[in-house]
């Protein structure tokens, strides 16, 4: 209810509020914290909110991409975005936003006990938005468009690790028997 809810309102938000990509990246992510109640039980560690935090500075980074090739035209319905709100200086806070996302994927990859193929997934995100910010022109449109459309691949490699490292995690039983053989 509560996404729906969040969701109805935005429409009216984009005129009112400069940070409304925060506003869509807290309601799309939302899942993340429901789907790792039902799989754990709890919330009871700190890797979901980390990586809800993670998933919602993505957002901001690529929704703030993709506001900068229309934001002429926001300027002239009255539409608010992090584009007119940041502008010249976009680069830095979507570098800080991937810094902060790199971050959190990271240390909740740590508190999950990820295997290497999460870790690769990390790395290339890390590569990815920093050559997209690097690369970024704020007033190419075409640039814009081109940078938030290559966020779906993202998306895929993040998947596929994440996926990839939990097939190589070692089972209970593996656990046991490794330290077994260690005390040995």
């Amino acid at each position: 209810m509560y996404v729906y809810i969040r969701l109805i309102n935005y429409d009216d938000s984009e005129h009112y509020w400069l940070l409304l990509y925060l506003h869509i990246g807290m309601t799309l992510n939302w899942g993340i914290l429901f789907s790792w109640a039902a799989v754990q039980g709890s919330l009871t560690c700190c890797a979901p909110i980390l990586i809800y935090g993670s998933c919602i500075c993505w957002t901001l980074i690529y929704d703030s991409i993709y506001a900068h090739q229309d934001k002429e035209d926001d300027l002239l319905v009255g539409v608010k975005s992090t584009a007119l709100l940041w502008g010249a200086d976009s680069k830095y806070w979507l570098s800080g936003f991937g810094c902060f996302m790199i971050s959190g994927l990271a240390m909740a990859g740590f508190m999950c006990e990820q295997t290497w193929p999460y870790y690769t997934s990390v790395v290339l995100t890390a590569m990815h938005i920093g050559n997209q910010v690097g690369t970024l022109d704020i007033n190419n449109a075409e640039d814009c468009f081109k940078k938030f459309r290559s966020n779906f691949y993202l998306g895929l490699i993040l998947f596929i690790g994440a996926v990839a490292g939990n097939l190589l995690k070692p089972t209970e039983e593996e656990k046991e028997k490794n330290s077994s053989l260690k005390e040995r």
